[in-house]
C-alpha cells in the first residue's frame, strides 16, 4: 500500500519494506552518521543484521515502513515486537531519517504510521530509545505523547569505544492514537 505524501513542501513515497530492499537499506544505514545508529539494538550497516531484519519482517515480528524521495531511501520506521515475551502488548518504534530529509515532519509521519501499526497489532504500549543528545527526536516523541521512563547509563559503546547513555520514552498507544485521530494529524498538507 504505497502512499505519496507532501510534508512541508517535500514529497515522499511511503511503503512497506520488502526483501528486495536489502541493498537499499544497507546503503541508507551506511550513509547515516554513526551516532544516529547507537539506539538501534544491532548494527544495521552489516549485511547479516539486515538479513535478520528482513527475516523478522517476513515472520511478522517487525513491520517496517520506508520513505523515499525521488527514488532514494531517506527514512524508515520499524515496529518491533516479541509476541512470545512476557510483554507481548509492548512494541518498540525505531525511526531513522537521513539528514537531508529532517525538519520536514517525516520522522513525525513515520511515528504516526508506526502508531497505526501498533493499533492493528493490538499493542497497548510503545517504547522508543535514543541518546539524550538527540533533542529534536526527543521533542517530536514527547509532542506525540511519549514521556521519559528510564535513563540507561553507559548502555551502548560506539566504534571508538566511547560509552553513551540511552533514554527510553514510552506511551499508551490507544490514548495517543485517539489524540492523533481527533486532531487530524497525519493528513497530507
Amino acid at each position: 500500500m504505497p502512499e505519496d505524501v507532501t510534508l512541508d513542501g517535500a514529497e515522499y513515497a511511503l511503503r512497506p519494506m520488502t526483501p528486495d530492499d536489502k541493498a537499499t537499506l544497507l546503503r541508507f544505514a551506511e550513509a547515516l552518521p554513526p551516532h544516529d545508529l547507537l539506539f538501534v539494538a544491532r548494527d544495521i550497516t552489516k549485511r547479516p543484521v539486515v538479513d535478520a531484519w528482513i527475516a523478522q519482517e517476513e515472520e511478522g515480528s517487525i513491520a517496517t515502513m520506508l520513505a523515499e524521495q525521488d527514488g532514494e531511501l531517506v527514512g524508515c520506521a520499524a515496529l518491533v515486537r516479541d509476541p512470545l515475551s512476557w510483554s507481548p502488548h509492548v512494541g518498540e518504534v525505531r525511526v531513522l531519517v537521513a539528514e537531508k530529509a529532517r525538519a520536514h515532519g517525516l520522522g513525525r509521519r513515520l511515528i504516526e504510521e508506526t502508531m497505526r501499526g501498533a493499533l492493528d497489532k493490538e499493542l497497548t504500549r510503545l517504547i522508543a530509545r535514543m541518546t539524550p543528545d538527540q533533542k529534536a527526536a526527543i521533542t517530536v516523541f514527547e509532542e506525540m505523547g511519549f514521556s521519559g521512563e528510564a535513563l540507561l547509563k553507559d548502555h551502548v559503546r560506539d566504534a571508538d569505544g566511547t560509552y553513551h547513555d540511552i533514554v527510553i520514552l514510552a506511551c499508551d498507544v490507544p490514548r495517543v492514537a485517539a489524540q492523533i485521530e481527533a486532531m487530524g494529524i497525519g493528513e497530507d498538507g
